[in-house]
């Protein structure tokens, strides 16, 4: 039996239902899944590692705004901020956290959720920091990359060794050197503060411990170098450092003093010297664990790596300004030389 539908009813009807399309097409949009991306520092100084980030998800065969959207989280180098702008990523039940840089940012995701996965990139150990149970097995809801820069384990110390071994090596007859640490990031300031103490003694080098966490105290603790007659300057691994590189780069060309720096974006920026671990790669990593756990795979399952990558970058432009003769071993030591 038909059923009529007066035409006034049937225009209605109509009506509702093209009005319905929109919001199955947004309910379709809202099922790409979302990473939830947190940062200590600030965007414009992390933009080529978010590149490689995405490189690492592209890899796996995810690319943002095709089939998963990205919403990020910066904390501006304040630290204090991060345990609120992780809580805000759990409230929004994104698919996976991401922390590629920051312990604090890896803790404050940690503390916000033990269910979300969470992918995280750390310099310390991340048994000793408390984020994963073992490396092999992590456990929980969490998984990451350590690329070891902050020298706060018996396998890091080597790192710092080598970098002072640098410095000697640049600087034979130096008999004072000093390190640049943010106090706000107590784990590095005061666990690599006693370990270069007791490296620079072996050294048969006096060393300075300076602190700066802002603009004007970095001005200051340049001021205090000059005042000391220090020889040369290691600066800590720290994202407020790396923020603010071109600062200190600056300041060290202007007043002559040879640095040596965790990153190469230091040398980049005019800083003479760096050893550490590559970022791009580790960032691109983090990209590819992120991929396999949107995947399916649980972070449990998935061991903490440890950065293979390390580079040693010499700036041979910042040493000519600075009046200074880079020895052959050290430039036949360097990974790349940037003319």
């Amino acid at each position: 039996m038909a059923i009529h539908i007066p035409r006034r009813e049937f225009i209605t009807l109509l009506g509702s239902a093209m009005s319905a399309w929109p919001v199955t097409a947004h309910a379709q949009q809202a099922a790409m899944p979302v990473v939830g991306y947190i940062d200590a520092g600030s965007p414009e100084p992390a933009a080529q590692l978010v590149l490689a980030f995405r490189g690492g998800l592209g890899e796996i065969g995810f690319v943002e705004g095709r089939n998963v959207a990205l919403e990020f989280r910066w904390a501006d180098n304040i630290n204090d901020r991060l345990p609120e702008l992780a809580a805000d990523l759990a409230r929004r039940r994104v698919a996976v956290i991401v922390a590629p840089q920051s312990t604090a940012a890896a803790m404050a995701a940690k503390t916000a959720t033990t269910t979300i996965p969470i992918v995280f990139g750390t310099g310390s150990d991340p048994v000793q920091a408390g984020l994963v149970t073992s490396l092999n097995r992590p456990g929980g809801n969490i998984t990451g990359i350590t690329f070891m820069n902050v020298d706060i384990t018996a396998m890091n110390v080597d790192i710092t060794a080598k970098r002072l071994g640098l410095l000697h090596e640049l600087l034979s007859n130096a008999t004072r050197f000093a390190v640049l640490v943010n106090p706000k990031n107590s784990v590095i300031a005061e666990t690599m503060g006693k370990e270069v103490k007791t490296l620079a003694s072996a050294m048969g080098r006096q060393i300075e411990i300076v602190n700066a966490s802002t603009n004007r105290e970095i001005d200051a603790a340049f001021a205090t170098f000059k005042e000391k007659r220090v020889d040369a300057l290691l600066v800590a691994p720290d994202t407020l450092m790396a923020n603010r590189r071109v600062q200190i780069a600056t300041l060290a060309v202007r007043q002559g003093l040879p640095i040596i720096a965790t990153q190469r974006e230091f040398v980049e920026a005019g800083g003479l010297m760096s050893y550490g671990t590559n970022f791009m790669d580790t960032y691109h990593q983090v990209g590819i664990y992120t991929g396999r756990i949107l995947k399916g795979e649980n972070p449990s399952d998935l061991p903490v790596l440890r950065a293979a990558k390390f580079e040693f970058v010499i700036n041979l432009q910042t040493a000519r300004t600075i009046g200074l003769e880079i020895p052959p071993t050290l430039l036949a030591l360097a990974d790349e030389v940037i003319e």
